[in-house]
């Protein structure tokens, strides 16, 4: 297993977790340390992976960081009713160039992916996400994409990449495997009119943050159709992270993320998680816990997953049929856990890339909506997309 890119965990977080209560997480996680090598990963599910990268952050004044507060943080909480097992793998550091460093993070994401483990990433800058997304070219034809943040991080894809453009490139760059792109949270005023249109015209979904905190569940159907996740800690709200962290008055608070967070570990297809623009300072200890709480859940989530996507046997689901402007639409809904689907039907003759995105997650108020003669958004987006 080649996994020469990874630096272990520091021997200082090492002698702290060895202080902790054996029934703490830190003590039964497997973890790459100078003296052990990296852990065997047979059985394993989930694996946390750091990247000490910012160079493409585009406030960059060459400053190190490392991760070892957030460490400290996550081995000291207790897990919950828990069957999976973690491992720690350690870091990755910065390669010569930013290059090497994707290069590096790409071929460690697609050899966990491939053995069935989920890379739970904690890293400096965002754009890190491409080479996050880079790593699926050769698993699945078609990736989705939500990205929890104040901005849409669309920039000008001409540019050489920043993490603030990083999905210009992603939509541009061959191959092109992006199917479908989700903002969660994003405020209006961090975001030109040309970006808003954009996201619009690409028919790419956006919840802005207003929305987001008025009913959290919105989020839950985005994530259950998402393969990689990525949470840029500028989308929570200063009063919630420490002193160099601070982005906006507004944003997510802790419960909101966290929440967002368990979602995101509950989606059967979420198959890997990034938390990004960590920014360590002197007073750190709260941002270091919030991401150890936001990871908690993720992990919390993944082991509440729950197989119900499955409908070629009847008695798993029942079957709703509305008439809309001529339009069947049907609907899907799990009798195991009471999640919605809506069919897609014009892909059902279309032999493609697609075939997998027949059905479409979506919530009970998207069927009530349509009983009313509403056309559901997502639906209607999912529509145009395909007409194009």
């Amino acid at each position: 297993m080649n996994f020469d890119f990874l630096s272990p965990v520091s021997d200082l977080v090492l002698a702290h977790n060895e202080l902790l209560p054996v029934q703490a997480l830190g003590r039964k996680l497997k973890i790459h340390s100078k003296q052990q090598g990296v852990p065997d990963l047979d059985g394993v599910q989930l694996a946390i992976l750091g990247v000490l990268e910012t160079r493409n952050d585009v406030n960059h004044i060459g400053e190190d960081f490392s991760l070892n507060e957030i460490r400290k943080s996550f081995y000291a909480l207790f897990p919950g009713s828990w069957n999976t097992t973690i491992a720690d793998l350690g870091d990755i550091n910065k390669g010569e160039s930013v290059e090497d460093t994707y290069f590096a993070l790409k071929t460690t994401i697609t050899i966990l992916v491939q053995k069935g483990i989920i890379p739970i990433i904690i890293g400096g800058s965002q754009d890190l996400t491409y080479a996050n997304y880079r790593a699926y070219d050769d698993i699945i034809p078609m990736v989705n994409i939500v990205n929890v943040d104040a901005k849409f991080d669309l920039g000008d894809s001409a540019k050489p990449i920043k993490n603030n453009s990083f999905v210009g490139k992603i939509i541009l760059d061959q191959p092109f495997n992006l199917f479908n792109y989700s903002a969660i949270g994003y405020q209006t005023y961090f975001n030109s009119q040309e970006e808003i249109d954009l996201m619009e015209r690409l028919y790419f979904d956006a919840y802005r943050l207003g929305e987001v905190s008025n009913d959290i569940t919105v989020v839950e159907p985005i994530m259950r159709d998402a393969n990689i996740v990525s949470i840029d800690l500028g989308a929570v709200k200063s009063s919630e992270v420490s002193l160099s962290q601070k982005m906006s008055p507004n944003g997510l608070d802790g419960k909101e993320v966290c929440a967002i967070s368990r979602y995101a570990g509950i989606s059967n297809k979420v198959t890997s998680f990034g938390l990004w623009e960590y920014k360590p300072s002197k007073d750190d200890e709260i941002t270091s816990m919030l991401i150890s709480q936001i990871i908690w859940y993720f992990i919390e989530g993944v082991n509440y997953r729950v197989k119900d996507d499955d409908f070629k046997d009847e008695n798993n689901y029942q079957k709703f049929i509305t008439l809309i402007e001529d339009q069947d639409l049907v609907f899907y809904k799990s009798v195991k856990t009471g999640r919605w689907w809506i069919e897609i039907p014009f892909l059902n003759e279309m032999n493609n890339k697609l075939k997998r995105h027949t059905l479409l997650p979506c919530m009970h108020q998207d069927y009530v909506d349509a009983c009313n003669n509403i056309i559901p958004e997502r639906w209607y987006k999912a529509f145009q997309k395909n007409c194009v």
